[in-house]
Protein backbone atom coordinates (compact mmCIF):
# COMPACT_ATOMS: atom_id res chain seq x y z
CA UNK A 1 0.00 0.00 0.00
CA UNK A 2 3.10 2.02 0.60
CA UNK A 3 3.91 1.99 -2.82
CA UNK A 4 0.90 2.78 -4.55
CA UNK A 5 0.83 5.83 -2.31
CA UNK A 6 4.77 6.91 -3.10
CA UNK A 7 3.30 6.56 -7.13
CA UNK A 8 0.35 8.40 -6.22
CA UNK A 9 2.31 11.21 -4.77
CA UNK A 10 4.87 11.07 -7.41
CA UNK A 11 2.11 11.30 -9.89
CA UNK A 12 0.61 14.23 -8.28
CA UNK A 13 3.82 16.20 -8.02
CA UNK A 14 4.83 15.34 -11.32
CA UNK A 15 1.45 16.74 -12.81
CA UNK A 16 1.32 19.60 -10.26
CA UNK A 17 5.21 20.92 -12.07
CA UNK A 18 3.80 20.20 -15.61
CA UNK A 19 0.37 22.18 -15.25
CA UNK A 20 2.19 24.82 -13.45
CA UNK A 21 5.35 25.20 -15.08
CA UNK A 22 4.19 24.30 -18.88
CA UNK A 23 0.46 23.84 -18.57
CA UNK A 24 0.35 28.00 -17.78
CA UNK A 25 2.83 29.39 -19.91
CA UNK A 26 1.67 27.60 -22.77
CA UNK A 27 -1.98 28.92 -21.89
CA UNK A 28 -0.34 32.46 -21.67
CA UNK A 29 0.74 31.96 -25.24
CA UNK A 30 -1.96 30.40 -26.79
CA UNK A 31 -4.47 31.55 -25.43
CA UNK A 32 -7.12 32.27 -28.40
CA UNK A 33 -6.38 28.45 -29.27
CA UNK A 34 -9.47 26.40 -26.82
CA UNK A 35 -7.48 22.84 -28.15
CA UNK A 36 -5.81 21.89 -25.06
CA UNK A 37 -2.57 19.61 -25.87
CA UNK A 38 -2.40 15.83 -24.76
CA UNK A 39 0.46 16.34 -22.58
CA UNK A 40 -1.11 18.76 -20.61
CA UNK A 41 -4.61 16.28 -20.45
CA UNK A 42 -2.29 13.91 -19.03
CA UNK A 43 -0.60 16.03 -16.86
CA UNK A 44 -4.35 17.58 -15.31
CA UNK A 45 -5.43 13.68 -14.81
CA UNK A 46 -2.03 12.61 -13.38
CA UNK A 47 -2.16 15.60 -10.74
CA UNK A 48 -6.06 14.85 -9.73
CA UNK A 49 -5.58 10.74 -10.04
CA UNK A 50 -2.78 10.85 -7.75
CA UNK A 51 -4.45 12.70 -4.89
CA UNK A 52 -7.03 10.15 -5.51
CA UNK A 53 -4.86 7.75 -5.09
CA UNK A 54 -3.12 8.81 -2.13
CA UNK A 55 -6.37 9.58 -0.59
CA UNK A 56 -7.73 6.31 -1.20
CA UNK A 57 -4.81 4.44 0.06
CA UNK A 58 -4.59 6.81 3.57
CA UNK A 59 -8.51 6.60 4.02
CA UNK A 60 -7.72 2.19 3.05
CA UNK A 61 -4.40 1.96 5.99
CA UNK A 62 -6.58 4.02 8.37
CA UNK A 63 -9.44 1.76 7.87
CA UNK A 64 -7.78 -1.67 8.21
CA UNK A 65 -5.34 0.08 11.30
CA UNK A 66 -8.37 0.12 13.84
CA UNK A 67 -8.54 -1.61 16.33
CA UNK A 68 -11.32 -4.27 17.16
CA UNK A 69 -13.50 -3.36 20.06
CA UNK A 70 -12.79 -7.08 21.60
CA UNK A 71 -8.85 -6.56 21.82
CA UNK A 72 -7.09 -3.32 23.46
CA UNK A 73 -4.37 -1.84 21.73
CA UNK A 74 -1.18 -3.26 22.04
CA UNK A 75 0.29 0.04 23.29
CA UNK A 76 -1.19 0.54 26.42
CA UNK A 77 -0.40 0.23 29.87
CA UNK A 78 -1.08 -2.37 32.48
CA UNK A 79 -1.57 0.21 35.24
CA UNK A 80 2.10 -1.34 36.55
CA UNK A 81 4.18 1.74 36.14
CA UNK A 82 3.35 4.48 38.61
CA UNK A 83 4.11 8.01 36.23
CA UNK A 84 5.25 11.11 38.72
CA UNK A 85 6.45 14.51 37.96
CA UNK A 86 8.75 14.76 40.64
CA UNK A 87 12.04 13.60 41.31
CA UNK A 88 10.91 10.95 44.02
CA UNK A 89 8.49 8.71 44.95
CA UNK A 90 6.74 10.23 47.94
CA UNK A 91 7.20 7.59 51.22
CA UNK A 92 9.35 5.40 48.58
CA UNK A 93 12.99 4.86 48.32
CA UNK A 94 14.39 4.86 44.63
CA UNK A 95 16.17 1.28 44.26
CA UNK A 96 17.77 1.48 40.82
CA UNK A 97 17.43 4.44 38.09
CA UNK A 98 17.28 2.03 34.33
CA UNK A 99 17.61 5.18 32.35
CA UNK A 100 15.57 7.93 30.01
CA UNK A 101 12.30 5.94 28.67
CA UNK A 102 10.19 8.11 25.75
CA UNK A 103 6.79 7.73 23.90
CA UNK A 104 6.77 9.89 20.38
CA UNK A 105 3.78 10.25 17.99
CA UNK A 106 2.70 12.79 15.57
CA UNK A 107 -0.89 13.60 14.89
CA UNK A 108 -3.35 15.59 12.58
CA UNK A 109 -6.38 16.08 11.68
CA UNK A 110 -8.37 15.77 8.71
CA UNK A 111 -8.99 19.05 6.24
CA UNK A 112 -12.65 19.21 7.55
CA UNK A 113 -12.13 19.04 11.21
CA UNK A 114 -8.95 21.64 10.21
CA UNK A 115 -11.73 24.12 8.63
CA UNK A 116 -13.88 23.76 11.27
CA UNK A 117 -11.19 24.76 13.44
CA UNK A 118 -10.58 27.70 10.90
CA UNK A 119 -13.74 29.14 11.83
CA UNK A 120 -14.01 28.92 15.55
CA UNK A 121 -10.66 30.50 15.05
CA UNK A 122 -12.52 33.67 13.19
CA UNK A 123 -15.20 33.63 15.42
CA UNK A 124 -13.76 32.37 18.68
CA UNK A 125 -13.91 30.03 21.57
CA UNK A 126 -12.21 26.88 22.10
CA UNK A 127 -10.50 24.91 18.85
CA UNK A 128 -11.94 21.67 20.19
CA UNK A 129 -11.19 19.45 17.27
CA UNK A 130 -7.03 20.35 18.59
CA UNK A 131 -7.98 19.48 22.11
CA UNK A 132 -9.24 16.59 21.30
CA UNK A 133 -6.64 15.74 18.74
CA UNK A 134 -3.45 17.01 21.50
CA UNK A 135 -5.15 14.51 24.20
CA UNK A 136 -5.15 11.50 21.65
CA UNK A 137 -1.83 12.35 20.95
CA UNK A 138 -0.71 12.40 24.96
CA UNK A 139 -2.32 9.51 25.73
CA UNK A 140 -0.70 7.37 23.12
CA UNK A 141 2.85 8.88 23.79
CA UNK A 142 2.19 7.92 27.49
CA UNK A 143 1.22 4.70 26.58
CA UNK A 144 4.38 4.09 24.57
CA UNK A 145 6.36 5.87 27.58
CA UNK A 146 4.90 2.80 29.64
CA UNK A 147 5.02 0.24 27.56
CA UNK A 148 9.36 1.12 27.12
CA UNK A 149 9.44 1.57 30.85
CA UNK A 150 7.39 -1.78 31.21
CA UNK A 151 10.09 -4.00 29.21
CA UNK A 152 12.95 -2.21 31.27
CA UNK A 153 11.38 -3.81 34.73
CA UNK A 154 10.27 -0.59 36.02
CA UNK A 155 7.98 0.18 38.58
CA UNK A 156 7.76 3.85 38.51
CA UNK A 157 8.52 6.99 35.86
CA UNK A 158 9.55 9.81 37.77
CA UNK A 159 10.14 13.67 36.38
CA UNK A 160 7.31 12.85 33.44
CA UNK A 161 7.59 15.69 30.84
CA UNK A 162 5.89 16.83 27.25
CA UNK A 163 7.17 18.35 24.30
CA UNK A 164 4.98 19.37 21.69
CA UNK A 165 6.49 20.47 18.19
CA UNK A 166 4.00 22.27 15.42
CA UNK A 167 4.98 19.51 11.75
CA UNK A 168 3.23 20.58 9.21
CA UNK A 169 0.06 22.73 8.73
CA UNK A 170 -2.56 20.96 11.55
CA UNK A 171 -0.15 17.89 12.53
CA UNK A 172 1.71 18.24 16.10
CA UNK A 173 4.42 16.13 17.11
CA UNK A 174 4.03 14.75 20.95
CA UNK A 175 7.20 13.84 22.76
CA UNK A 176 6.14 12.01 26.26
CA UNK A 177 9.18 11.25 28.42
CA UNK A 178 10.73 10.24 31.79
CA UNK A 179 13.14 8.74 34.25
CA UNK A 180 12.15 5.22 34.63
CA UNK A 181 13.41 3.66 38.24
CA UNK A 182 13.09 0.76 40.42
CA UNK A 183 11.72 1.27 43.94
CA UNK A 184 12.47 -0.10 47.05
CA UNK A 185 10.20 -2.73 48.52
Amino acid sequence: MKIVRQVGSLAFVLGLFVVIFAGVPWHVVVADDPVVPWWLRIAVFCLLGGILVVLLTVAIEQSQSRPSAKAPPADVPDGSVLLLNSAEVPGRATHQILGLVQGHTVFAIWLGKDLSALIRLILGGELTEYTEMMGRARTTATNRMIAQAGQMGADAIINVRYMTTSVIGSAAELLAYGTAVKLEK
